[in-house]
């Protein structure tokens, strides 16, 4: 029994289908949605977490002194 399956119906399909994908999405070609951005959260600024239970250093930094900052 796998612990994780992921949801996604290509994840057997080539590698070349698989960037063929990406770039529709990235593109909004052949009816998909357009991303418009595809930077993952850890690189975003101010850096993000992906859980709420914490943990990444830098997104936990910025959380501290978030407050500090007052925008008017």
């Amino acid at each position: 029994m796998a612990l994780f399956t992921a949801p996604n119906g290509n994840a057997a399909e080539k590698a070349k289908t698989q960037n063929t994908i990406i770039r529709e999405f990235l593109s909004g070609k052949n009816g998909r949605q357009k991303l418009e951005t595809r930077l993952p959260r850890w690189t975003k600024f101010p850096a993000e977490s992906y859980t709420s239970r914490g943990g990444f250093r830098t997104a936990d930094q910025w959380a501290q002194v978030q407050p500090l900052f007052v925008r008017e």
